[in-house]
Parts: structure tokens; C-alpha cells; sequence
């Protein structure tokens, strides 16, 4: 979740600036429990996101407390490699001041690439480039891929139809009659809060001990305004369209994600989604990769939904997921935020729709540039502080670089 009144204030001067960046080594300065060796579990008080917990449970620890949906690798890898010599004497400067906002903020995992080669990789608090990476809400992008894929496949009709034209169980339910369109773009026009009612959501749909999140998608029918009419940042959208996906392929999310995006992507780890107690991907969250693949997926991004030859999804969803119509004016840059715009489960940065951001809870991150195939990948533990303005002020000086790919 964005930091909305520290980006505000500090975003536009960062993307006009240099890459000089300020440090606040405070903010890295915590243990995070370094002597006991990164433990995973929960906090004293049942805390599954307890501070003293997050890099061990941030990278794989959470598959060892909810039940999660493994996603298989392919045999082979899709190419992935270290940059060339002079490319990364070129990048040499971002890589110095990379260094020193890893020294500042409590960053696992900090990777940059373009067009498939990697110009910076680097890992803190001893995790490995083996180690599954926590999403949090980038999730919410992979759904939108799979959301995407259902459309190339005329396994939905249109963005415009409702849930309850494809699953039974959501006919009659305020979710279930609100079109794709603006479950994608957070406008469901439900009467719910992010911050305020997550702490009701979680425990029944993904964190207590028997949860059902179709169940409370369809207890919750509290009407704010019309669909469309204003972006309202919440789970129960994301989880619609899961339940959508899961009907029209036959499928477990994790099993569809495996042979239509993970498989043709060339993933070199296997990756996991968590679980609701039944068994459903809680898909607002949960999903865990490798940094590498996490990479990948912004590739394909860049690359329009093509990785070696295949087209994984179409250059027309990722054009959709980039651009404005009159139907969708609610998530405008501008208009949705003052820095930042929205569009099918992806950020937006700029307000002419190439940087898409994949955006997760304490700062994770995918950062693409269409235009110049960059792709910034972050994961951490904390989202206090200036860190984003900052990483992307880094990733703007990146994007810049005449690189010789």
C-alpha cells in the first residue's frame, strides 16, 4: 500500500532530479532479528506481520503457516543473464547510488534489467536468489495477466459483463452485478475501506482458522455509489475476478497460472500461492517468486506479452492495462491519486501509461518502462519513510541510460 502523503510531497522533484540520493540509514538500522537467524512464525500477540518475523516470513516462511498451491517451473529457463561488460560500466552510476539507498532502507532485494539482461542484483539480510519472494499486493498484477489470458482465450466476453454471468454462486450479490471492468479498476463502488476493514476481511478470508473468501465476497453487499463512478482501493475486487477465473478455466489459480503464464514464461523457480482454508488462492496477496522471476514477468510486460517467440498474453491486454477510455476515466493519473494513476490491478507512475507498476504492501515493487524495456524489481520488509520517491528517482536514471542492447 502507498504512503500517499510522503509520495505526494516528494514525487514529482524526485523524477526531475539526479540520482544523488539522500540517506536514511536509520530506517535499515533495526536487527530484524539477525541473531536468531531470520525466524518465521508469528508474533507474541498471533501477529502473522509482526516486524521481528517479516524477512523470514517475506521469503517463504509464510508456506510453512497457511496452506499455499505450488506453480511449477518449466525444465527450461527463458534467458536471464548478466549484462555486458560495457553495459555495465554504463550503468555504473546508478549501481553506486543503488548501493547506498540499499544501505538506507530495509531492502531483501533489489534487481534491474533491460531486455533480458541484468545490470544489478543484489540481495541483504542473507537471503538468496533461490528464496521465494513475498508478493503482497503484485498479486493482484499477476490476476491481471490471468484475467487478460481468459479474454485472448474468449473464456470471458468482455470486460463489461458481471461475475454473476459466469458463477452461479455470486448471482444476486452486489459483487456479482458490477461489471469487470470496474472490479479491475478498484471502482466496485462497494461501501468498504481498505485500512479500515481489512482487519475484518483477513481473519475470515485468508488469516483465521477456518476462512472462506467466496463466502465473505458474497456476505458483502453495503452499497457506497454507483460502479465506476470513483477508485476505492480494496481486496474484494481482485478476489471477484479470482473467483471468475476459477469457474470459467475449471481450475485452482495456481494450476491455470502454471500452464498459461509461469510454464510459457520460462520461470527458472517454481513459485506458490496462499490459501484460503478451502483451498481458493486468497489472490489479492500471497503469490511468491524469485526475484529473477519476478524479473521475467516484467519483461514480458515490456516485451507486450511476448518472451522468446511466445505470446504469453496479448500486446492488446497490456496496451488496455496502460490506457484510458471514457469508461474507465475514474483511474486516470490525476484522478484516481494526484501521482498516480490505475488500470487492471497495475499502477501508473506517468500519466501517459508507460511505467506500470506492480505494487505490494511494504514495498514491493515491479517497475517496467515500455519504452525502454527497463525493469526494476524491489522487495523489503518496511514502507516507512521517502523510499519510494527515491526508488523511483533510481529508476528513472536507469531508464535513461543509452545502453548498448
Amino acid at each position: 500500500m502507498i504512503q500517499r502523503r510522503a509520495v505526494a510531497a516528494s514525487l514529482a522533484a524526485a523524477l526531475a532530479a539526479g540520482i544523488a540520493l539522500p540517506r536514511a540509514a536509520a530506517a535499515a538500522a533495526a536487527d530484524w532479528q539477525r541473531s536468531l537467524g531470520y525466524p518465521t512464525g508469528r508474533g507474541p500477540n498471533g501477529n502473522w506481520t509482526d516486524k521481528d518475523y517479516r524477512i523470514g516470513n517475506y521469503s517463504g516462511g509464510f508456506e510453512a503457516m497457511f496452506r499455499a498451491r505450488p506453480i511449477a517451473a518449466p525444465a527450461q529457463a527463458s534467458p536471464l543473464v548478466v549484462a555486458s561488460a560495457d553495459n555495465l560500466k554504463a550503468f555504473a552510476p546508478v549501481a553506486a547510488s543503488a548501493a547506498d539507498y540499499l544501505k538506507a532502507w530495509p531492502v531483501t532485494g533489489l534487481l534491474v534489467a533491460r531486455k533480458g539482461q541484468v545490470l544489478l542484483e543484489s540481495y541483504q539480510f542473507d537471503r538468496k536468489p533461490e528464496m521465494r519472494m513475498t508478493s503482497w499486493s503484485m498479486a493482484k498484477s499477476v490476476t491481471s495477466l490471468l484475467l487478460g489470458i481468459c479474454l485472448d482465450r474468449g473464456l470471458i466476453r468482455s470486460m463489461d459483463d458481471t461475475p454473476q454471468m459466469y458463477v452461479e454462486d455470486l448471482k444476486g450479490t452486489l459483487h456479482g452485478g458490477i461489471a469487470l471492468r470496474h472490479l479491475a479498476n478498484m471502482s466496485s463502488g462497494a461501501a468498504i475501506l481498505h485500512d479500515r476493514d481489512n482487519p475484518t476481511i483477513y481473519p475470515r478470508a485468508f488469516s483465521g482458522g477456518n476462512t472462506d473468501l467466496e463466502a465473505v465476497v458474497r456476505g458483502w453487499n453495503a452499497v457506497q455509489e454507483p460502479p465506476g463512478t470513483r477508485y476505492n482501493y480494496n481486496e474484494l475486487c481482485p478476489l471477484t475476478i479470482g473467483m471468475v477465473i476459477r469457474q470459467i478455466t475449471g481450475k485452482p489459480l495456481a494450476a491455470f497460472c502454471e500452464e498459461v503464464l509461469w510454464q510459457p514464461l520460462g520461470a527458472e523457480g517454481d513459485a506458490s500461492w496462499l490459501c484460503d482454508s478451502k483451498g481458493k488462492e486468497f489472490n489479492c496477496i500471497g503469490f511468491g517468486a524469485r526475484l529473477r522471476d519476478w524479473a521475467r514477468l516484467g519483461q514480458l510486460i515490456a516485451q507486450n506479452g511476448a518472451i522468446e517467440g511466445r505470446q504469453v498474453v496479448s500486446k492488446k491486454w497490456i496496451d488496455e492495462c496502460s490506457s484510458w477510455s471514457a469508461a474507465d476515466a475514474q483511474g486516470r493519473h490525476g484522478t484516481a491519486m494526484r501521482y498516480f494513476g490505475y488500470k487492471y490491478f497495475f499502477w501508473h507512475p506517468k500519466p501517459d501509461g508507460s511505467w506500470m507498476m506492480m505494487n505490494g504492501h511494504h514495498g514491493q515493487r515491479v517497475l517496467v518502462d515500455r519504452v525502454t524495456q527497463t525493469v526494476l524489481v524491489q522487495t523489503a520488509v518496511d514502507a516507512e519513510g521517502l523510499w519510494q520517491a527515491q526508488l523511483l528517482q533510481l529508476f528513472s536514471a536507469a531508464t535513461k541510460l543509452g545502453l548498448a542492447v
